[in-house]
């Protein structure tokens, strides 16, 4: 049985998740506490960072390799084209959603997120370890702080997240324009690389957390004021996912 290490609320982790599911393989999730991952990861790969898959005693780190991976050992429904033209521009959006999407994602999420509690623990927790929901509150402070420090989440950085953002999400909006995917006639890793990264500004349901149904200000004014462009995000999950 494969097995993949996760956070639930990583988008990183939902893309493979939804790679997964796209080509029907079973597998089981183990969610891991933040904070206390590296434990585990580091046993199994070279980094400390999720996700991880482990599939017949082979372990793939990143999620970009994974569906490499997962298209070569499992080429029935690719997600990779097969025309060159069209892999390269697939290739294209994937890094583009890791440089320009997923990481200003994260920081304008966990800028307001990591000061409530409250909202968070119960989503680290969720289905996790069983010593997770009484350690964390503990751990909590501490784990603020690093992961503040550890993604560069500060005033001056989250200002240019949301900048980054914004012309990140006008561009594929422009992109989109008569356009049901992102490269191509057909549903691709591209099109999973930037719904899933996405996804968290839109609360998607399929994402396999409880999203709050109003997000703490100042991240809910921002969701909304790019709902009208986020509107194929919800659209393909409902389709695709």
């Amino acid at each position: 049985m494969r097995t993949l290490y996760q956070f639930p609320i990583s988008h990183y982790c939902e893309k493979v998740r939804w790679a997964l599911d796209h080509k029907q393989l079973d597998y089981r999730t183990r969610n891991l506490l933040p904070g206390l991952h590296a434990r585990t990861t580091k046993k199994l790969a070279a980094e400390s960072t999720v996700p991880v898959l482990v599939d017949s005693g082979k372990a793939i780190q990143d999620s970009s390799d994974i569906i490499d991976y997962l298209d070569s050992r499992y080429p029935d429904t690719p997600l990779t084209p097969g025309e060159p033209e069209l892999k390269e521009e697939a290739q294209y959006w994937e890094k583009f959603a890791d440089e320009r999407i997923g990481v200003a994602v994260r920081a304008v999420c966990y800028d307001t997120l990591l000061d409530h509690p409250g909202l968070l623990i119960p989503i680290f927790t969720a289905n996790g370890p069983w010593y997770g929901r009484p350690i964390m509150p503990v751990i909590y402070p501490k784990l603020r702080l690093q992961m503040r420090k550890l993604m560069m989440i500060e005033p001056r950085t989250v200002k240019l997240a949301q900048q980054r953002l914004e012309k990140a999400i006008d561009k594929i909006d422009a992109h989109l324009k008569g356009r049901r995917f992102m490269v191509g006639d057909r549903f691709t890793r591209a099109d999973i690389a930037v719904a899933s990264f996405l996804a968290p500004l839109c609360k998607i349901r399929k994402f396999s957390v409880e999203w709050p149904a109003v997000y703490p200000e100042p991240l809910e004014s921002l969701t909304a004021s790019w709902a009208g462009k986020l509107s194929w995000v919800e659209r393909l999950y409902q389709d695709y996912r």
